[in-house]
């Protein structure tokens, strides 16, 4: 792979031709005896390749034939066409479903309009769909209508090429947009913006899509079902960007500004991914945003950073299995030149047919270590944030107290007596006067007792 190619061609795969037979209701293109029939209220685009013969046709209220060299109609004169016995009324199909955010519909193309050629790199669902630095190409002679309805405000692409023309800046698209085909090839309520710009930081930039994700998974799985297959693993990874659970392995990279995307995709496709033990494993890389959390809460702002997505084509007990591998191939790698590369850190987490999806390894590079003092003192500062609203009385923490060691020293109280009958005493069994009638013992009261261990006779002389 040439890490100078890094513009994406993504090419729209449907076209309204008239020569199409899939845009007809009986499968087949209109012959001589046929009556063609255009729905009066639906709007359409139609490009006519060459002459046709028709014994009668109904145009729409709204729309255009366009017409390549040569190409025209006539009226059947009534006779013998090989090809056309039956003859009957053959009607135009409803190109309204057809959705710019339907990864069905999109495919990677070489720069010269080619299929680019099936290889290792895959890209997850919301990245098949043209993103904001990506060049859209229509085919050249082709009509088409794509439904472009969206979630984002404004849907950015660094070029358009439609008919042969490639449109590359602003002022050149509002031109076309001001003619009479566009608003017949693109209808909804998105609106597309031709910038011109591809992507400014050799890091990578995420796709863009992410607002358009729910439209388009109800579109891929419109396409297969209604529902994502059955994965061969337990618990399945979900790479953000995909619409559905993977069996494998997925990596995260935090970076820095020396990290640079194609040149590190290069080097695992050349050095990893080309291993034979690797020839069934795919792998998708690209720049994500993950929504960061805090203290459980979803937070506004998010943390960009390389997601890697390994795939393989093993199955049963051993889907993922190589996938698994590769993986730890990588974080092996990373965790020995991550510096080199630009990479900070790396989590890995997998999901194989014989275990359950779990963090399997972290390994940080010894720059980050910053990152974990940050932290730490981050959270020394939310504590005396606590403990200063506490002692300001802003703050009120039920049935707690926390003993601060400016506070001043105090003696113990004394205890109270537990009862006005003293003290049971094992050694001599005489309870003080008045105790068996209830009466307090006047403070004036001296009582005396005899100690048996202690005779008064001893002492004297």
């Amino acid at each position: 792979l040439p890490a100078a190619t890094t513009a994406v061609y993504k090419q729209w795969i449907p076209n309204t031709n008239f020569e199409t037979a899939s845009n007809w209701d009986k499968g087949r293109v209109p012959c001589a005896s046929d009556v063609v029939h255009f729905e009066k209220d639906k709007v359409v685009s139609v490009f006519v390749r060459s002459p046709h013969a028709l014994t009668d046709m109904y145009l729409p209220l709204n729309g255009e034939l366009v017409l390549a060299a040569g190409a025209g109609f006539t009226a059947f004169d009534g006779t013998w066409d090989p090809g056309c016995d039956s003859g009957g009324t053959v009607r135009f199909a409803d190109a309204e479903h057809r959705a710019w955010f339907d990864p069905t519909l999109w495919q990677d193309v070489l720069p010269s309009g080619e299929p680019r050629p099936g290889g290792p790199i895959f890209s997850v669902d919301e990245e098949r769909v043209p993103c904001r630095y990506d060049d859209v190409v229509f085919q050249p002679e082709t009509s088409f209508r794509v439904n472009i309805d969206s979630s984002q405000p404004v849907i950015h692409l660094r070029s358009i090429a439609v008919m042969g023309q490639e449109l590359n800046t602003p002022a050149s698209w509002a031109g076309y947009l001001g003619g009479p085909s566009a608003p017949l090839q693109f209808h909804g309520n998105g609106t597309l913006q031709v910038t011109g710009t591809g992507c400014p930081d050799k890091s990578g930039c995420a796709c863009g899509n992410a607002l358009d994700g729910p439209r388009i998974c109800a579109a891929l799985l419109r396409a297969s079902g209604r529902q994502c297959p059955e994965p061969a693993c337990q618990s399945p990874l979900q790479p953000l960007g995909h619409c559905c659970g993977v069996c494998g392995a997925t990596i995260n990279l935090d970076f820095t500004p020396d990290f640079d995307l194609q040149k590190y995709q290069d080097r695992l496709v050349q050095e990893l991914l080309s291993q034979p033990k690797y020839a069934g494993v795919q792998m998708a890389i690209s720049k994500v945003h993950k929504a960061q959390t805090f203290l459980g809460i979803l937070s506004r702002s998010s943390t960009p950073l390389i997601q890697i997505v390994l795939i393989d084509d093993r199955a049963g007990a051993q889907a993922g299995t190589a996938a698994e591998q590769l993986a730890a191939d990588i974080m092996e790698n990373v965790a020995q030149h991550g510096e080199a590369l630009g990479i900070s850190s790396g989590k890995m987490e997998v999901a194989t047919g014989s275990t359950a999806s779990g963090q399997v390894g972290s390994h940080p590079v010894s720059r980050i270590t910053a990152g974990t003092v940050v932290g730490l003192l981050f959270s020394l500062l939310f504590l005396g944030g606590i403990l200063f609203l506490y002692r300001k009385g802003k703050l009120r923490l039920p049935a707690l107290r926390l003993p601060q060691p400016w506070d001043r020293v105090e003696d113990p109280a004394p205890p109270a007596p537990a009862s006005d009958k003293g003290f049971d005493n094992p050694m001599f069994n005489v309870e003080p006067p008045g105790a068996d009638l209830g009466e307090e013992t006047p403070k004036d009261l001296q009582v005396f007792y005899l100690n048996p261990l202690y005779d008064a006779s001893e002492t004297e002389t």
